[in-house]
């Protein structure tokens, strides 16, 4: 298991640092595993493809110790933990960001953080079921956000992003109180 993950380790950091160099569009797995002396075997035994060696990037680095119970269960502590963390790792998540289609970095980012959104919408409403509208607009509101964050030029602190999404639900809050 320790080879595995250190074959692991140097196919990301090769990914990452290409990714500094050129676009992931122009980034092959000849050049993956050139850049740390490494076959395609080596590669594919890992890795189905570079969009799956992306997200096993945040898998390992940041999802791991959350499903190690690593972290406070408190949403905005798990919010802040994530935007600390995209924010440390900027360079990389600007460019994984962009990348769409199948098995992309944002469409995984998704499914990774939705059984979470479920967990933190069950324990807020006194409803046995979150229905897929509410549960797709928290997620759509938070996940969005923080790809737009994460892809602007002046990316602000975390601390400075997060007290202005809570601001956001304030302003939500007072919209649906007014209108009761």
């Amino acid at each position: 298991m320790a080879d595995s993950n250190t074959t692991k380790r140097a196919l990301a950091a090769a990914l990452k640092e290409l990714m500094e160099e050129k676009p992931f569009s122009k980034i092959n797995i000849a050049d993956i595993c050139a850049k740390c002396s490494m076959n395609r075997k080596s590669f594919y035994y890992h890795f189905k493809d570079k969009y799956d060696l992306v997200n096993w990037i945040f898998d390992t680095e940041f999802m791991e110790d959350i499903e190690n119970g690593k972290y406070d269960p408190n949403a905005w502590k798990f919010h802040r933990d994530l935007c600390n963390y995209f924010y440390e790792n900027r360079n990389f998540y600007r460019k994984a960001m962009k990348i769409r289609g199948q098995n992309s970095f944002p469409e995984h980012f998704r499914e990774r953080c939705i059984p979470m959104f479920i967990c933190v919408l069950e324990n807020l409403v006194d409803e046995p079921d979150i229905n897929e509208i509410q549960l797709n607009f928290f997620a759509d509101a938070f996940l969005l956000s923080i790809e737009r964050w994460i892809l602007s030029k002046d990316c602000v602190q975390p601390d400075e992003f997060i007290e202005a999404m809570k601001s956001c639900i304030r302003i939500a809050h007072k919209i649906h109180v007014d209108d009761l």
